[in-house]
């Protein structure tokens, strides 16, 4: 029989790839950038963290396609890369925390979408209104059929999309750049004058997670390794879709604060792009922007369920995760990670009625998920270089490179977990524990061990950090 993942009619290109990544990193983040970045920092501090930023998440990007073209035979990126350096425990642990993130981002991203309607109807409110919650369950089941269709019709609609939202991003980055004032830019540079933004150090460290998140997304195509019609594309696409990201994302950022001063920014309702461009042209920019997010986000779920559910299916194909998530339907599609998928989504959707979680607490708590697989990833990286796996005899420059390169992803993801704080580590714990049990539940029924005498002490490690997450957030001193 001939599986689906090696059907050439059902190859993804560099086109649909590059937008995989595209589709995925500009989702809903990029259009609340100009608030979530100046509630935390100035706009000397802001410079300094895209730097930070852009400079970690480009080394991520270059090990991503280093793995790509020298472990061949890895796919599905991230699960893949930490199997294979740290065994099937830590390969099914990335693969989980990476579906939990995109399962929150899902989640996230609804509420903005619902949010941003509610600037028009109020029913909708802050997007975890009854109403709200209804229609983004209706607009998540909607999504799951899409998809169930084939993976390429969809990433072919996600291709549309993509082109589709970056008309007004453009736009927005052309009229804010003619209104631009460097005196509004330089006034109060560093933030002394607003002593609740801290020391430079501290709004730097402030704006990570949220600047983290807005490039989660940069391992789509690797993550659709196997589906690729040539390997090398999956390199390319990676490349291209970071940089051109990465441009938007500061320009956004940055020509926003010459616009509107720190303070005024930071107390904008999001998506806050839309204000920004209303202060700049009027009532229409806000229109306007609020139609290219409703595009943006339609896009950007629909790329995060096809990712997400790609990731348990291929730690399922490989027998870390139970066996019916490798189940696949007449198109292709991994039907039953999707319905795992969907259905949390639609569980944590419900809970944000209870816990009135807002766009920004998912997105740091999903940001907090995937940075032990990045880290995983470029460990990965810089072991294969140190050890010369897959590098000629003569190619000693090449690997000092790769190793330097590694090195800086290496520093970047620790610096990110360090960031966070405790806080998200902790609720990482408790959200990782689930998963842990899973794989050990699968183990107990291919009758094998499960964990190896250097797993138990991992395992006892995340389910020491669950439990006090748990009282933490009974007793009230932890939170979301």
């Amino acid at each position: 029989m001939t599986n689906s993942v090696t059907n050439a009619s059902r190859k993804l290109n560099l086109g649909p790839l590059t937008a995989l990544v595209v589709g995925s990193m500009i989702g809903g983040g990029i259009f609340s950038i100009p608030q979530n970045t100046a509630a935390s920092a100035a706009a000397g501090a802001t410079v300094l963290a895209w730097g930070i930023t852009g400079l970690g998440m480009l080394a991520l990007a270059f090990v991503f396609v280093n793995l790509t073209l020298r472990q061949p035979n890895l796919d599905s990126g991230v699960y893949a890369y930490a199997r294979a350096a740290f065994g099937p425990f830590l390969g099914f642990s990335s693969a989980w925390g990476y579906w939990f993130m995109a399962v929150l981002g899902n989640v996230g991203y609804y509420v903005l979408l619902f949010s941003t309607l509610g600037h028009y109807l109020p029913v909708f409110g802050e997007g975890n209104t009854p109403v709200a919650v209804a229609c983004a369950s209706a607009l998540l089941w909607g999504m799951h059929a899409l998809v169930l269709r084939g993976i390429k019709e969809a990433a072919f609609i996600n291709q549309l999309t993509t082109v589709a939202k970056l008309v007004p991003l453009l736009l927005f980055v052309v009229l804010v750049a003619l209104a631009f004032q460097p005196g509004i830019f330089s006034q109060d540079i560093w933030g002394s004058a607003t002593p609740e933004l801290g020391t430079v150090s501290h709004q730097v460290r402030g704006m990570m997670l949220v600047t983290a998140w807005v490039f989660v997304g940069v391992e789509g195509a690797s993550v659709y390794s196997a589906r690729a019609a040539r390997r090398a594309e999956v390199g390319t696409a990676t490349l291209l879709g970071f940089l051109f990201t990465l441009a938007l994302m500061v320009a956004v950022s940055l020509l926003s604060l010459g616009v509107m001063a720190q303070p005024e920014l930071a107390k904008l309702k999001n998506p806050s792009m839309a204000h920004v461009l209303a202060h700049v042209v009027g009532p229409w920019g806000a229109a306007l922007i609020s139609v290219g997010l409703l595009v943006s986000l339609s896009g950007a779920l629909l790329s995060w369920l096809l990712l997400s559910s790609e990731t348990l299916f291929m730690a399922a194909r490989d027998g870390s995760a139970p066996d019916w998530l490798a189940k696949e339907n007449a198109h292709g599609v991994p039907v039953s990670a999707m319905w795992l998928t969907s259905g949390f989504v639609q569980t944590f959707l419900l809970i944000t009625l209870m816990s009135s979680s807002t766009y920004l607490s998912l997105v740091n708590l999903g940001t907090s998920m995937i940075l032990l697989p990045y880290m995983w990833a470029a460990l990965f990286g810089l072991r294969l270089a140190w050890r010369g796996e897959s590098y000629r005899s003569a190619d000693r420059t090449l690997r000092m490179r790769d190793m330097a390169i590694a090195a800086v992803a290496v520093l970047y993801a620790l610096w990110l977990l360090y960031a966070g704080g405790m806080k998200y580590l902790l609720l990482s714990a408790l959200l990782y524990t689930p998963g842990a049990l899973l794989y050990a539940w699968t183990r107990r029924s291919q009758g094998t061990a499960l964990f190896t005498r250097g797993e138990w002490p991992v395992f006892l490690m995340v389910l020491a950090a669950a439990i006090v997450a748990a009282l933490g957030l009974r007793q009230g001193w932890l939170h979301l």
